[in-house]
């Protein structure tokens, strides 16, 4: 027998089992898309389409024509939101995932092969579908992220107004706190009309403001030159236009919240009188009774929960809306939000432990509530200083935003009232272990307390 009739062909690796036969993979981009199917539903298993909307329809003909009931696909930006829509309304399963999930192996890349290599996870069940809510609440999430960027456009040219003051010397921004407010823009518009006396222009001010007269007439003392109050006029006339446009959202938003069906079949029942003090609306608020369409829609008022407001609990119906099912527990509902410890373990070693980046709308929202009880003399008020002085701010805020995440889980899910008697025995054993801990340093410096009975 000769050498080469001695050499054994290298065995290849067993048949990985395919759990979506009807899958197909699809490379999102922004002129065109590439779309993988099994090689052996067409003589031309992996096409390229265009992004016009001729094309995505004949691309859906195709999946159909080739018998694909699943298809997957990247959250490459906004280019996907078109496909997925057109794909979801044909009846056809839509696994959008994560781009940090599906990275190939090195070696060339192209669009051919991430579009395999999509279709190739995604039939052997190795992917994850990331989240989604109902298009109802993707209506609102729009709305409300677009209305957010409104916002900021306004604080730029808020900035813009500030600094042609500074270089007309003019200290108006420094004596009152809010320029957009009543008196600074009674004042601008003074002095875009043409008006030069600071007296005059100091008389605009409201009853209300603190500083008086004389201050505000000293910091209208300045160099007016014409580039630098045409500038001002420009970011003015940008500013209320913006305004006007966070109106109109505002106006919007309201029309597409009264469309939600309300979380009881007989009503939510009267909205309960909130027990948090009234505070001043802020400028960038929605102007209309967010609190009370809230109610209606969750069936349950989150606004009770300490921490949590109106344009809180409009975060969490805009980002995830009221049905939770897509989450099995609360922990995974903090964790979708990046609010838990990310254990890396290896030999035994934990190597990091450290919360995952993630980039979401509602953790951040909670996160701001969480550091708004700093003062608060609730029980989360209370673990949070204690959460503070053990682990130091920023583990602290999220560790108090984990649990005001599982609140909320919770109260949506039994559609319960929030009821701060339910942490009555957890704030009995933190007593019981602050008093073990004082008897224990009392002990340590040779002292022995006594219990004093009170009259």
């Amino acid at each position: 027998m000769s050498k080469r009739s001695k050499k054994r062909e290298p065995r290849g690796l067993p048949p990985v089992p395919v759990l979506e036969s009807n899958a197909a993979g699809v490379d999102i981009g922004a002129t065109e898309i590439y779309v993988a199917v099994p090689p052996d539903r067409d003589s031309q298993p992996v096409r390229r389409f265009s992004t016009f909307t001729q094309d995505l329809m004949a691309a859906s003909d195709w999946l159909e024509r080739c018998g694909i009931t699943t298809v997957a696909m990247e959250s490459t930006g906004v280019y996907w939101i078109p496909l997925f829509q057109m794909l979801e309304a044909r009846g056809l399963k839509v696994c959008l995932v994560n781009a940090r999930h599906v990275k190939n192996v090195p070696g060339r890349k192209s669009d051919v092969s991430d579009c395999q290599w999509l279709q190739y996870l995604h039939a052997v069940g190795l992917l994850r579908a990331s989240f989604r809510p109902e298009q109802q609440v993707c209506a609102v999430r729009s709305l409300t992220r677009y209305r957010e960027s409104l916002v900021e456009m306004a604080a730029v040219h808020l900035q813009h107004m500030q600094k042609a003051l500074d270089q007309m010397n003019l200290q108006l921004h420094h004596v009152i706190s809010d320029l957009s407010g009543t008196t600074g823009m009674a004042i601008l518009d003074a002095v875009l009309a043409g008006e030069r006396d600071p007296k005059k222009l100091a008389r605009l001010r409201d009853p209300r403001i603190k500083a008086d007269e004389a201050t505000i007439s000293r910091s209208l003392v300045g160099d007016y030159r014409r580039e630098h109050l045409f500038t001002l006029r420009q970011s003015v006339t940008a500013y209320r236009q913006y305004q006007e446009l966070m109106a109109g959202c505002d106006v919007e938003i309201e029309r597409m919240l009264e469309e939600f069906s309300s979380a009881a079949e007989g009503g939510a029942g009267p909205l309960p009188p909130s027990a948090k003090h009234r505070h001043k609306p802020r400028r960038n608020e929605l102007k209309f009774d967010l609190r009370g369409h809230l109610y209606r829609i969750f069936g349950v008022d989150l606004t009770a929960v300490p921490g949590i407001n109106a344009q809180t609990a409009h975060t969490l119906l805009a980002e995830v809306g009221c049905d939770l099912s897509a989450f099995p527990n609360a922990s995974a509902f903090a964790s979708w939000m990046g609010l838990c410890p990310d254990n890396r373990v290896s030999g035994g070693k934990v190597l990091s432990a450290r919360t995952r980046k993630v980039k979401n709308r509602l953790a951040r929202a909670l996160r701001l509530g969480a550091q708004s009880l700093f003062r608060s003399q609730s029980w989360l008020g209370q673990f949070y200083r204690r959460m503070r002085a053990k682990l130091g701010a920023p583990k602290a805020i999220t560790a108090a935003a984990h649990k005001l995440a599982r609140i909320l889980f919770h109260l949506l899910t039994t559609n319960q009232p929030y009821d701060e008697s339910v942490f009555a025995q957890q704030q009995i054993q933190n007593n019981q272990r602050m008093h073990r801990k004082l008897q224990q340093q009392a002990k340590s410096y040779g002292y022995q307390l006594v219990e004093i009975t009170a009259p």
